[in-house]
């Protein structure tokens, strides 16, 4: 093919409200293979391959081998991916933009414009990863966690804050203002993009990778992305195209629509179990069917948003008329939601229940009115637990401790243990085989309170903010001592968000309140939600029972759950309790979410406050009480939960356009902490020397105009590594101190082991076949980066 401007004779213009615009016509490959029938997910990589013929990494037969994909066959052969952006955290974002900004160090040091070094694809960077729930129960939480926020990260700001003003082609997203994830479903996504490239507007699908495992709740509004490592992150950015294996597709063919009483937190806990047990590590998974039209975009992001926790690179949903519906209720351009209309439709990426379903390698079916009410716990996602079955399989996950027995099997051990290491490096160090020290009361009976000399504590000084708490009570096994609305998974959906201040209305009224030894939180995924709440009327409710605002940011679910109520934490580690949380996030290994905190069920919002209310896991919430009213008669979980009409009218009336609106008119100016941040200013970084987290790295040191001869590596050896890619990035690594080549400044190494872990490139997860090889870092198939 002698014209790479025109591969395959297939650019063509189309007209929108926002002008004429140049495409790549997926038709034009008719002849070439049964393109129409093929996963939306092979459409969209195929139409990558086809625009970027002209780049050098990218060949015609890379089109020709997707055109020909077919179900079932084996996929052979490498292909190149250059997505249409790059998404950042801020833990993972600081080592890019200190590359990026060493780049521009060297360049000024050999006399040319630093300003010329930028991102070649846009780039956004939203900081999420770095608050904690250290204040709780108290209107006055946020602005104390922001306080401290700040005083821990204030170096780390500084940088950004420069970045933000330095690069052309980088957003930064302040402090405060949501969750990544959540800011990219209603902010930063176009679903359908345009560029200009010589002189000519040129439309594509929406793509993107991130340094963020759970960048995939993206697809739920049709935009395909999933979790990288910070090196393919940075590439990417500087305009190297990422390689993976030709895409194995499962299917998932939803039909029905979700029973009364069913949230997306269920749905998604069902859906994670199905595809663990079926196998989907490193493929793609699709969702299909007429299910769909009765699913909207938050839901589907729920869905999209736990793709690692079920093993897949990506779970998508293709674009439809749900879509358009959300793209107008974030308060997305008309001109865009016009161009994504006819675009998507012009290229077969639009799905109706009328249109063909497209063929997969396999498909599963899930019809949506069976989905129960449910958790996942006490140790991983995909062990799913019907709601009448909690406190059972509580007692029996922790049988021989409960007993004063010799603590979990090491067989339940053992596969937690395997299972984690499938996941993103941002998860703790697999399970040990060996409980924690301490005894347990030999009279204890199981599932019983501990008796006052085992266990009992005075919690006489009441949590920050709290009233009517000062009474003694008695912690014990299965006590629920966090009880989190946290996480993108959930955080986003308005129904299971509202779905919570109805459920704490109508507990408030009842007379209920969370047992004193809970430590409740709320960390909403955007300040959306808090609008919406406002709205409601739903958000007094909520701060009577202590879920007051404590930050926006990915909080108790990566583990930046904060200190526990000092009386409970004595009484756990005295007494050696297995204690409890119950959060509205996507990963509950064991201490992963508290340190102190052997078990954690991830639930819906609404049961994490029912959870709260009742104050164990112990218990069976569809036949047993959460509590008595003022008039001492029971209070039942099915008393206080809201119906779908009364969800359905709540959030018709609190959740519009102008909500968001609002909310992302001034996205990138934060507030007060982020607009005084002292700052260099200039196109290079004022690098300071006597820094214990950020320095100038030494890669450009010495570097010539011209290239020299490269010198003799030294080979690395095997403990090198350290196992550094276990660890949370953004918790402390472990106490003892790495080996370095060359000494680091005082109290530099663990910032270092940091920078380390965000620059690594992902575990290839373990899977069946071929897909178990480790392979090399450019053909990875699953990319997945530290988890929010």
């Amino acid at each position: 093919m002698k014209d790479r401007t025109n591969p395959f004779g297939a650019r063509a213009t189309l007209t929108s409200q926002a002008g004429e615009v140049t495409y790549y016509r997926l038709g034009a490959l008719s002849g070439v293979g049964e393109v129409d029938r093929l996963p939306h997910i092979v459409k969209i990589l195929l139409e990558n391959t086809l625009r970027n013929v002209s780049h050098e990494a990218f060949e015609p037969s890379d089109v020709e081998s997707l055109a020909r994909w077919k179900p079932g066959e084996s996929k052979q052969g490498e292909l190149p991916f250059l997505p249409a952006r790059v998404l950042l955290q801020d833990y993972t974002g600081v080592p890019v933009v200190v590359d990026l900004a060493a780049m521009r160090s060297a360049m000024e040091r050999l006399g040319g414009d630093p300003a010329k070094v930028n991102p070649l694809l846009p780039a956004d960077l939203v900081i999420d990863h770095s608050v904690q729930v250290d204040l709780f129960g108290s209107n006055l939480a946020f602005a104390g966690n922001v306080a401290k926020e700040y005083e821990r990260n204030v170096e780390r700001y500084a940088l950004l804050r420069w970045s933000q003003q330095a690069f052309d082609g980088l957003s930064v997203v302040p402090p405060g203002t949501g969750i990544v994830h959540q800011v990219n479903l209603e902010f930063l996504s176009k679903v359908v993009q345009t560029r200009t490239v010589d002189g000519q507007t040129v439309a594509l699908p929406d793509t993107l990778v991130g340094t963020d495992s759970h960048t995939t709740m993206v697809n739920g509004l049709g935009v395909l992305g999933w979790g990288v490592g910070g090196i393919e992150a940075e590439g990417a950015m500087l305009g190297q195209p990422l390689y993976m294996l030709l895409p194995d597709v499962v299917g998932v063919r939803f039909s029905g629509e979700l029973p009364e009483g069913a949230t997306a937190t269920d749905l998604v806990l069902t859906v994670t179990q199905m595809l663990r047990q079926h196998g989907v590590v490193g493929r793609f998974v699709e969702y299909c069917g007429p299910g769909l039209s009765r699913l909207p975009v938050a839901d589907r992001a729920t869905i999209g948003n736990m793709s690692p926790e079920y093993g897949a690179t990506a779970g998508y949903f293709p674009v439809d008329a749900e879509t358009l519906r959300f793209l107008r209720m974030t308060a997305r351009p008309s001109e865009l939601v016009d161009l994504v209309e006819r675009y998507t439709k012009e290229q077969g990426l639009f799905r109706t229940d009328e249109t063909p379903e497209p063929v997969f390698d396999e498909l599963l079916e899930l019809d949506l009115s069976t989905v129960e009410p449910s958790l996942a716990g006490p140790r991983r996602p995909q062990d799913r637990v019907p709601l009448p079955q909690v406190g059972a399989t509580f007692r029996a996950a922790y049988e021989g401790h409960l007993t004063n027995g010799s603590g979990e099997g090491k067989k339940e051990i053992a596969a937690t243990a395997v299972v984690a290491d499938t996941f993103p490096a941002s998860d703790p160090l697999p399970a040990q085989a060996s409980a924690p020290g301490g005894t347990v009361n030999e009279e204890h009976e199981l599932g019983k309170p501990v008796s006052p000399s085992a266990g009992s504590i005075d919690l006489s000084t009441p949590a920050i903010g709290r009233a009517n708490d000062a009474f003694d009570t008695d912690v014990h096994h299965g006590s629920v001592v966090i009880a989190a609305i946290t996480s993108c998974t959930n955080t986003s959906n308005p129904s299971v968000m509202l779905g919570a201040g109805l459920l704490a209305k109508k507990a408030v009224e009842r007379g209920l309140r969370p047992k004193p030894y809970v430590k409740t939180s709320l960390a909403p995924g955007s300040r959306a939600v808090t609008e919406y709440y406002k709205t409601s009327g739903l958000q007094p409710y909520l701060d009577a029972l202590g879920f007051q605002t404590v930050g926006y940011g990915c909080t108790t679910c990566i583990g930046n759950s904060g200190p526990l109520i000092p009386a409970v934490a004595d009484a756990v580690d005295e007494h050696n309790l297995v204690v409890a949380a119950v959060l509205s996030g996507n990963r509950n290994f064991e201490g992963r979410i508290h340190s102190q905190v052997r078990a954690s069920f991830l639930a819906s919002p609404p049961l994490v406050v029912a959870y709260a209310l009742a104050g164990t896991v112990d218990i069976d919430l569809s036949q047993q009480p959460l509590g008595r009213d003022a008039n001492g008669e029971d209070v039942y979980l099915r008393d206080i939960w809201p119906s779908q009409e009364e969800l359905l009218e709540v959030v018709g009336s609190s959740v519009t356009p102008e909500t968001f609106r609002e909310t992302y008119a001034k996205v990138f100016e934060g507030e007060e902490n982020w607009r005084t941040l002292e700052v260099p200013s200039g196109p290079s970084y004022d690098w300071n020397p006597e820094s214990t987290y950020v320095q100038e790295p030494p890669y450009f040191e010495g570097l010539q105009p011209e290239p020299t001869s490269p010198r003799p590596r030294r080979r690395a050896r095997a403990g090198d590594a350290g196992r550094l890619d276990h660890h949370r990035p953004h918790l402390s690594p472990a106490r003892s101190r790495p080996r370095a080549r060359r000494p680091l400044p005082h109290r530099a190494w663990r910032p270092a082991i940091r920078l380390q872990q965000l620059r690594r490139t992902p575990r290839q997860p373990p899977g069946d076949g071929p897909r178990h090889l480790r392979q090399h870092p450019p053909a990875q198939r699953a990319g997945a980066g530290p988890g929010g």
